[in-house]
């Protein structure tokens, strides 16, 4: 597969993963799970680090922007799942933690996501899903580092 050819897979193949991930299609999927899927994010997000969690943090790591996020949030600390604590190092500032709720949600939300992925591999040799998981993970980690400048097929700046 010619190099061009290959991202447009990957491209075609992240776009259906996009769909799949719909919040329709999570709630489809997740049947039981009691946790709002539009506040899935938001627990990844705290959870994710690294620091401390803020509404600014949570902010960066969803890439939306602050009033978004602090909406969502405040739906999340409404819902039981997270709460605010004071920051010891400023007092001025809240951090946000999970909730025993959130955590107890959380834990049956990534059982739910590890049952969809480990059925989606079934029948996968091991050693096909640990290079899945490296390639992956590298893709995801090279996703969130700035790209040079957008260039056309002959090399020209865009």
């Amino acid at each position: 597969m010619e190099e061009s050819q290959a991202v447009a897979a990957v491209e075609r193949a992240m776009v259906a993963i996009r769909r799949s991930q719909s919040r329709r299609a999570i709630q489809r999927l997740a049947g039981d799970t009691q946790l709002d899927p539009a506040l899935f994010a938001v627990i990844d997000a705290v959870e994710e680090g690294p620091g401390a969690a803020t509404v600014s943090a949570v902010a960066d790591r969803m890439g939306i922007d602050q009033p978004r996020a602090s909406r969502l949030v405040a739906r999340a600390v409404e819902a039981g799942l997270l709460r605010r604590v004071a920051d010891p190092a400023d007092g001025r500032r809240s951090i946000l933690e999970l909730t025993g709720h959130g955590s107890e949600q959380t834990d049956q939300v990534h059982r739910f996501r590890r049952e969809v992925f480990g059925a989606a591999m079934r029948g996968w040799p091991e050693r096909d899903q640990r290079e899945f998981a490296r390639l992956l993970t590298a893709f995801v980690g090279a996703l969130g580092r700035p790209a040079g400048p957008l260039t056309d097929d002959r090399g020209r700046q865009l």
